[in-house]
């Protein structure tokens, strides 16, 4: 069995509600946050299989096509192929909020989908995220939880850091 660790990606690998930004439903709005490329290329380095779940309501609201979404991945994995960071797969889901679906965070899907899929040991890997959704997912689906960022949601998470790096850093040197 492998080990993963799961990214949320709006506000954990790029900008969001910043004044370049809001929401990100084109490439030319998709701006990598500091150090995320970096973080991404440590992780690979040390074995981890890495996963982006993200909802994308907008493009169940009709904010974005899905091919949009798509392009929007694409240059995400090009931003972060200048670090030598790859992603192994993205998984989102395309409904509005309030829908009801099963692949929507808080509910674990996305990652237990992928872990089912990749063999995925989820008491070995992580979930990064910046909201409660993306914690409660986490733990949802067995795996170690790491807020990034938000001092909103202070106490859900296993483990708090300023960042992806420094979560990145933690988790490569804590397992030796």
């Amino acid at each position: 069995m492998k080990k993963a660790v799961f990214l949320d990606r709006d506000g954990v690998i790029n900008e969001v509600l910043s004044e370049r930004v809001k929401f990100v439903n084109k490439p030319s709005q998709f701006y990598l946050l500091p150090g995320v490329g970096e973080g991404i290329k440590l992780l690979n380095d040390h074995g981890y299989e890495i996963f982006v779940v993200t909802n994308q309501g907008g493009v169940g609201l009709g904010f974005m096509k899905e091919s949009a979404l798509q392009d929007v991945h694409k240059k995400m994995e090009q931003d972060l192929e200048a670090f030598g960071a790859t992603i192994n797969e993205v998984a989102y889901c395309p409904h509005k909020p309030k829908e009801g679906c099963e692949c929507r965070k808080p509910r674990p899907n996305l990652i237990t989908d992928l872990a089912k899929k990749h063999q995925i040991s989820l008491a070995d890997s992580y979930m990064i995220g910046d909201r409660d959704v993306d914690i409660e997912a986490g733990k949802a689906a067995g795996v170690k939880t790491i807020l990034v960022g938000n001092e909103e949601y202070d106490d859900i998470a296993d483990y708090k850091f300023e960042n992806l790096l420094e979560a990145a850093k933690w988790i490569t040197s804590s397992e030796s």
